[in-house]
């Protein structure tokens, strides 16, 4: 995928344009782009994707934000997953949260984007206080030469598909939900790092990965598959959190691999959430968790009947 940072240099050719948040990756946003890549073969015009950086809620309100599912990179690789081939990432700060409707219409799609064909989620505004919508997509378009779709929400089983609703699923361990309105189980990726080695005292090495997710969607420990390892996807079990009982502070994803002996230090791997076992706790010393840890260990082996 091809990444433009900011509107102010033009892309180098007509476009055919989605823009959202696209947090996650959901279903719907999966056929948003899905509608983007159909339009722009048959016009001949490739398929690119706006979104912003940080997300809107958290640059107006980031005591209120809701926690971020994906991280700007775990997005622009899922949306190229879904068949965008380029991406622009506007920077949300005052000057561009200052944009009228109008400007924002000039500057970032005509000028920016070169959009030719623009499609949109039926819900979104945008402009200083909110006041562009669909029908002012549809005039601007009519004066600058470019045409609008607005794309109707996606349900499963009568639920709307929204990022609020995996939010609300992770928050309450239901990952098999979760992953039907995702349309795949949920996903951190990361670099393995270095971390104090405790696992490997208790009998359980772990692959550490630093956690960008502030505030965490989720915490706790799952049955998980690790995939950037090998042709297949290994399965092991993770914890997901601050590890209390060690006087964690920062969040951490820790995965044991099971039947695994590799060094692997600096490798890039995603981190599917298949099955959640249980809460985060602390616990009174080692011996506990250390005992706790086995019986996560056994019950994610027998979620995978291994």
């Amino acid at each position: 995928m091809r990444v433009f940072r900011g509107h102010s240099r033009p892309v180098p050719a007509p476009v055919v344009l989605a823009i959202g948040n696209f947090d996650g990756v959901h279903l719907g946003h999966a056929a948003l782009v899905g509608r983007l890549a159909e339009v722009a073969g048959e016009r001949q015009l490739a398929p690119m994707v706006l979104t912003f950086e940080p997300h809107p809620r958290e640059f107006f309100a980031p005591q209120a934000a809701p926690a971020r599912l994906s991280t700007l990179r775990e997005k622009l690789e899922l949306l190229a997953d879904s068949g965008a081939r380029q991406a622009m990432i506007c920077p949300f700060n005052a000057r561009f949260a200052a944009l009228s409707a109008d400007e924002f219409v000039e500057q970032v799609l005509v000028r920016g984007c070169q959009v030719r064909h623009l499609i949109v989620g039926d819900d979104f505004r945008f402009g200083q206080g909110r006041v562009g919508d669909y029908a002012f997509l549809q005039q601007a378009g009519a004066r600058h030469g470019f045409t609008v779709e607005a794309m109707g929400s996606v349900t499963v089983d009568g639920e709307r598909v929204s990022s609020s609703g995996v939010r609300r699923a992770l928050a309450a361990g239901n990952m098999e939900h979760a992953a039907r309105l995702l349309g795949r189980p949920y996903i951190i990726d990361g670099q393995v790092s270095h971390g104090q080695k405790l696992g490997r005292q208790l009998g359980f090495a772990t692959a550490n990965l630093r956690i960008k997710h502030n505030p965490l969607p989720m915490t706790g420990v799952f049955a998980v598959e690790v995939s950037g390892l090998g042709a297949q996807p290994l399965a092991g079990v993770a914890n997901l959190g601050v590890r209390p009982t060690v006087g964690g502070t920062r969040p951490l994803l820790e995965v044991h691999l099971f039947d695994f002996n590799r060094d692997i230090y600096g490798a890039h791997i995603a981190v599917r959430f298949v099955h959640k076992l249980r809460d985060e706790q602390r616990f009174p010393n080692f011996d506990a968790l250390k005992a706790q840890i086995a019986a996560d260990a056994a019950a994610a082996r027998a979620f995978f009947s291994l």
